[in-house]
C-alpha cells in the first residue's frame, strides 16, 4: 500500500519507521530539518510531490493544534479514494470534518504516546479505533496495531470523548495541582521524585494538547470528583479520624484492583 505521513515529529517518525517495510511510505512535512531523520521513505516538502505519489492511505500525525488545517491543505492533491486518517488524542471538530470531507476516513488513538511509553515494548499500552470509520481503514489500524502488540479497543466518538476525560484529564488535573504546589527538596523521597518525573514528562507535552484535553466538556465532572474526595480526605486529616481514614484506604485500594 501506499501510505503517506503527515507531519516527521516523534509520533509521525515513528509510524514512517514501523510501516517503512511493509508498504511504500512518503513521509512529509514543511520543516526540512524533521525530514533528516526519516529511513527508507520517499521525503516530501511540497504538495505536488504528494500529487504525483498518489497515496491509497493519509495518516496524519502533525500536532493536535493543526490536525484539520493539515487535512484541508493536502485534501487537493489526494486521489479520490484515498483513506485519510488521524491519531489525534483530541477528537474536538474531528466527526463534523470527516462528515464533509467527501473521504472515506479512519480516526484512531495509539494511548501510548512519545513520552512516557517504550516504543520498543508496547505490550502493556492501547489504543482505540472509533467505529464510525470505513471499514477497510479500520482492518489496516487493526492488523497493525495487533502487530504492535497494543491492546484494541472500539469506541464511537463520543465514547472515546468519555474516555479521555477519564483517563486523562484526571491523572493530568492532578499532576498539575501537584506541581503547581511544589517546591523545592533538597533530599526528595522515592515518591516525590516518581511524581517528579511524571510532572516534567506531561509539562514537555504540548500546551495546546494538554489545554485541549483539560477542557473536554466532560472533565469538569472528573474534577468535581477529584474536589470531593479531597474534602473527604482532608476532613478526615483533620479530625485525625482512624476508623475513617482505614476506610478511606480500603477503598483506594480496592480501586486499584
Amino acid at each position: 500500500m501506499k501510505i503517506l505521513i503527515l507531519g516527521a515529529g516523534k509520533m509521525g517518525s515513528f509510524f514512517c519507521d514501523v510501516l517503512s517495510f511493509s508498504h511504500e511510505v512518503a513521509i512529509f512535512d514543511t520543516d526540512i530539518q524533521k525530514l533528516r531523520f526519516t529511513f527508507n521513505t520517499q521525503r516530501f516538502t511540497t504538495y505536488d510531490e504528494i500529487r504525483d505519489f498518489e497515496p491509497e492511505l493519509l495518516i496524519n500525525a502533525v500536532t493536535v493544534k493543526y490536525t484539520i488545517d493539515a487535512f484541508k491543505k493536502v485534501l487537493p492533491y489526494l486521489p479520490e479514494k484515498c483513506i485519510i486518517s488521524d491519531i489525534a488524542s483530541v477528537k474536538n471538530g474531528l466527526p463534523e470534518f470527516y462528515a464533509t470531507c467527501n473521504h472515506p476516513f479512519v480516526s484512531t488513538h495509539p494511548m501510548f504516546g512519545p513520552t512516557f511509553a517504550s516504543l520498543s515494548n508496547l505490550s502493556n499500552e492501547n489504543a482505540i479505533i472509533i467505529s464510525e470509520s470505513d471499514h477497510l481503514g479500520k482492518v489496516f489500524f487493526k492488523d497493525l496495531y495487533s502487530q504492535l502488540h497494543l491492546n484494541i479497543f472500539e469506541y464511537t466518538f463520543d465514547e472515546h470523548d468519555e474516555t479521555i476525560a477519564f483517563s486523562l484529564s484526571i491523572p493530568f488535573a492532578s499532576t498539575l495541582v501537584f506541581a503547581g504546589v511544589m517546591k523545592h527538596q533538597d533530599a526528595p523521597g522515592t515518591t516525590f521524585k516518581r511524581h517528579m518525573a511524571i510532572a516534567h514528562g506531561l509539562m514537555s507535552e504540548d500546551d495546546y494538547l494538554l489545554q485541549e484535553i483539560l477542557f473536554n466538556p466532560r472533565t469538569n465532572e472528573q474534577l468535581d470528583n477529584i474536589k470531593n474526595k479531597l474534602t473527604v480526605l482532608q476532613e478526615i486529616i483533620e479530625h485525625r479520624d482512624s476508623e475513617a481514614m482505614k476506610q478511606f484506604l480500603n477503598e483506594v485500594r480496592d480501586n486499584l484492583k
